[in-house]
């Protein structure tokens, strides 16, 4: 850890942000992230981007503050028109997430790039870390995966404009419902499932809380449309190489095809909150979180004693 006794999290760690102690009750917790355009319209990267940002603030059981943008435009290539509609999504939804954009940088750039840094605010005692789960807890997510598949597609101009709508959907959806949720009902640990996949997320919480873990693939939701587009090959390099990495920490049933194994490796973008939480609440937080979201949540699996393969998946 950094020599700075106010740091509580920092990059050692495989949490996801960094939180540092106000005083003995509050603590400031910030992250950032930014990527290249996986949809076509700008108005809806800009607001993926920022979506996928805030998430790391609800993954640690905070609360935004406040954002700024990073922006890279090539602005003697593509109009200006396209980063005004950007940044219009970007700042739309931090305004639903409740905070302000105040500033930012830019520079310019032959791709074109967009995120933010995002401030937050916890309580200390109530942070929600990724390293503390306990065997006998249940594993819930709250986004249905495929989202890099989908965006491969998009790329290839495969995917159908129905399955289109439905990747946005789940991408533009914040978490701050399932945030709010699991503070509510004590998770014992947490995080988003993004570029590492559901596997690559799972095996950092299972390894930093030493424990095992179990999938039950028919549990698992996807966005409609994956499964055919895997069948056509469409699978981006990111997902194929989180299933090389974490296949050394993993055992699949016989009976789980390769196709599946990418499925459940995908890279994602801005997915759903992965929560550990004892098996009555976990029933009681999907019941609750499926009556005021549109987006399922899922009892995925659940956690377990350390066992020779840290995840099992069946």
């Amino acid at each position: 850890m950094s020599e700075d006794e106010r740091v509580i999290v920092d990059f050692r760690g495989v949490d996801d942000a960094a939180v540092v102690r106000l005083n003995g009750k509050e603590a400031i917790v910030q992250t950032v992230d930014f990527f290249t355009p996986i949809v076509d319209d700008p108005y809806d990267f800009g607001q993926i981007s920022a979506a996928n940002a805030i998430s790391d603030i609800y993954a640690m059981g905070a609360s935004p503050l406040f954002a700024l943008n990073i922006v890279a435009f090539p602005r003697d290539d593509l109009p200006m028109q396209t980063l005004s509609e950007i940044l219009k999504g970007g700042s739309a939804k931090a305004k639903e997430a409740g905070i302000s954009i105040l500033g930012g940088h830019s520079v310019d750039d032959k791709e074109p790039k967009y995120g933010l840094v995002v401030t937050g605010r916890a309580e200390v005692d109530r942070l929600v870390k990724n390293s503390t789960a306990c065997a006998g807890d249940a594993l819930v997510l709250t986004k249905p995966l495929g989202t890099g598949i989908i965006a491969t597609g998009i790329k290839r101009g495969v995917t159908e404009e129905s399955v289109i709508a439905e990747a946005t959907k789940v991408m533009t959806t914040l978490n701050s419902d399932a945030s709010e949720l699991m503070l509510k009902l004590g998770a014992r640990a947490a995080t988003d499932v993004t570029g590492f996949g559901l596997l690559g997320h799972l095996l950092e919480m299972c390894q930093a809380s030493d424990v095992s873990a179990k999938i039950r693939f028919e549990k698992l939701p996807f966005i409609s449309g994956v499964d055919e587009l895997v069948a056509q090959e469409v699978v981006p390099g990111g997902t194929k190489r989180n299933l090389r990495y974490v296949s050394k920490y993993v055992r699949f049933d016989n009976r789980i095809s390769d196709s599946q194994k990418i499925m459940t490796a995908d890279a994602q973008t801005s997915g759903g909150l992965l929560i550990a939480l004892p098996q009555d609440r976990a029933l009681q937080f999907v019941e609750t979180f499926n009556e005021i979201s549109d987006i399922r949540a899922a009892i995925i699996g659940e956690i377990t004693a350390p066992q020779k393969a840290r995840i099992n998946v069946a």
